[in-house]
């Protein structure tokens, strides 16, 4: 089984029409749909086959209570704690496609202590960095990180964000992945380029480090050296990135999982986010 920790939250996501005309009017086109990162790992996975859980934490109001629920339709088994206000993040997407976020986490950050029962049966725990940066959240996944690794479980962890990363710090975000020793780092060409993976070949202390490039070719490092390196799909013209990384990861992992090869896998990843994509392309 495949355990994910993080958040579970609503994005809003705005598609402008043009430049924000500021102090004035801008038309744009708005959708409300699940978001966080952990979140679409799981139910990306669970499209793959495979079993998955989520761990989170949602506010005590009906918005929380519809997400909670959308996992389990997907086929994600939810082990939730609520209280609070349930998290919203605002993903601004211009005209040619970037992506802008404005995170309001609420309750996602305020996870407590993950019971031992929740973590049975899990062979793969995946963690983004948004779950190593602000407490409670951050202790609570360690622990559980500690726990599994103890049971025979593999770890991966997604950089996530370049913002993220800054705000920990780069060389304390490489301490902690030191310490947490992750089978799998999984990052974008910007977070490679901040942890500085182009000059290293890879993260010390971690088993893979996959770097994705978006319509570029994909590539893994493992013990100094390249081990892989695989063309992404091509693909029409994209009007939104978003959880595109996720569904990769959520390909990789299935793969990795299937005991499949590293390249095998990242096609994999490959192909699930191409999916993401595809539904997004105009």
């Amino acid at each position: 089984m495949l355990c994910c920790i993080g958040d579970l939250v609503e994005d809003v996501v705005v598609r402008l029409c043009s430049d924000i005309a500021t102090g004035s009017d801008t038309t744009a086109s708005i959708v409300r749909r699940r978001g966080g990162s952990a979140a679409n790992v799981s139910v990306a996975a669970a499209s793959c086959g495979l079993d998955v859980r989520f761990i989170g934490k949602v506010g005590a109001d009906s918005i929380g209570a519809a997400l909670v629920e959308e996992l389990r339709s997907a086929g994600v088994d939810p082990r939730i704690q609520r209280g609070g206000r349930t998290g919203t993040i605002v993903v601004l997407v211009d005209s040619d496609g970037e992506r802008s976020m404005l995170p309001d986490r609420g309750a996602a950050t305020e996870l407590t202590e993950i019971a031992a029962t929740d973590l049975e049966h899990v062979e793969w725990l995946h963690v983004p960095a948004y779950s190593l940066v602000v407490e409670p959240l951050a202790a609570s996944t360690k622990q559980a990180i500690a726990l599994v690794r103890r049971a025979g479980a593999a770890v991966s962890v997604d950089a996530s964000s370049v913002a993220i990363i800054n705000e920990m710090g780069v060389d304390e975000f490489k301490v902690v992945l030191k310490e947490l020793q992750p089978d799998v780092v999984l990052c974008n060409t910007d977070e490679g380029a901040t942890l500085g993976v182009s000059e290293s070949k890879g993260l010390a202390g971690v088993g893979v480090t996959i770097v994705k490039a978006g319509s570029a070719a994909a590539v893994a490092y493992a013990d100094g050296s390249l081990v892989a390196s695989v063309p992404a799909l091509t693909l029409g013209r994209v009007r939104d990135t978003t959880g595109a990384g996720d569904a990769f990861a959520a390909g990789f992992i299935s793969g990795r999982m299937r005991s499949w090869s590293v390249e095998h896998a990242i096609s994999e990843g490959h192909r699930v986010a191409g999916q993401v994509l595809s539904e997004h392309s105009s």
